[in-house]
């Protein structure tokens, strides 16, 4: 162990004590710190994420904070799982894909609530004590798929790689958004005019049969929920009978 606490060799951070070194009992907790930090990133980004924005945010100093996470790294890791928690799991309904499809809704709301998440999620953190207690109650939904059990990991990995992609695809629309001069309507509306006129020319012919029934708006007004639940719903209808 370096000074300050910091490991010399790699080390999961949750075999570690929640404070290293000696001293009198820990006066913060992993909780209390990662709910500090989440609450830092909702506000402000996770570029707005610091040791001594979280420290000063529990009231500690920046170098006792190290005592109890070594890096920012880890830090993230903690952000992670404290999320994780979230998670409401009920009891599986036999109907492996409908649980499946139930917790992907519930990821993307995740990630609605947290708009930094898409972008720390790693197979890193994947077995954090909230991340084992997602990762077991999947396996339980997927008991009736007659696959190994290997390969339901493959398809959890799969449906949450959709997810993360497709949150981070709704959370880029938004943020341009926001960022627009004028409003949607009128950005969607100029170039909706301008994809008219070029679909008006007869060289995309397929094209213009596939958004022909999208109205005069295409992509305008749509479900995103909807779109979401048949994108998922299209993938576990790609495993099993």
């Amino acid at each position: 162990m370096t000074a300050g606490g910091r490991p010399a060799e790699p080390e999961v951070i949750w075999s570690r004590p929640q404070r290293a070194g000696r001293g009198p009992r820990p006066a913060h907790s992993r909780e209390s710190i990662a709910a500090e930090a989440v609450r830092i990133a909702d506000a402000e980004g996770i570029e707005a994420v610091s040791m001594r924005r979280v420290a000063a945010g529990i009231g500690a100093g920046t170098m006792s904070l190290y005592n109890y996470v070594p890096r920012k790294e880890e830090l993230y890791e903690l952000m992670v799982d404290a999320v994780g928690g979230e998670y409401e799991f009920t009891a599986p309904t036999g109907d492996w894909r409908a649980d499946l499809l139930a917790l992907a809704r519930q990821t993307r709301a995740l990630m609605h609530r947290h708009p930094w998440l898409p972008r720390l999620l790693s197979p890193v953190y994947g077995f954090s004590p909230n991340a084992l207690r997602y990762l077991e109650h999947s396996l339980e939904c997927l008991a009736p798929l007659d696959v190994p059990e290997a390969e339901k990991l493959e398809l959890v990995a799969a449906v949450n790689g959709t997810v993360a992609t497709y949150v981070a695809g709704e959370l880029a629309l938004a943020e341009r958004a926001r960022a627009l001069p004028w409003s949607e309507d009128e950005e969607q509306g100029i170039r909706t005019a301008w994809l008219g006129s070029r679909l008006a020319t007869g060289q995309y012919p397929r094209l213009a049969a596939a958004v022909s029934g999208a109205g005069p708006v295409p992509g305008a007004g749509l479900d995103m929920a909807a779109v979401f639940d048949r994108s998922v719903t299209r993938l576990l209808g790609a495993w099993g009978a």
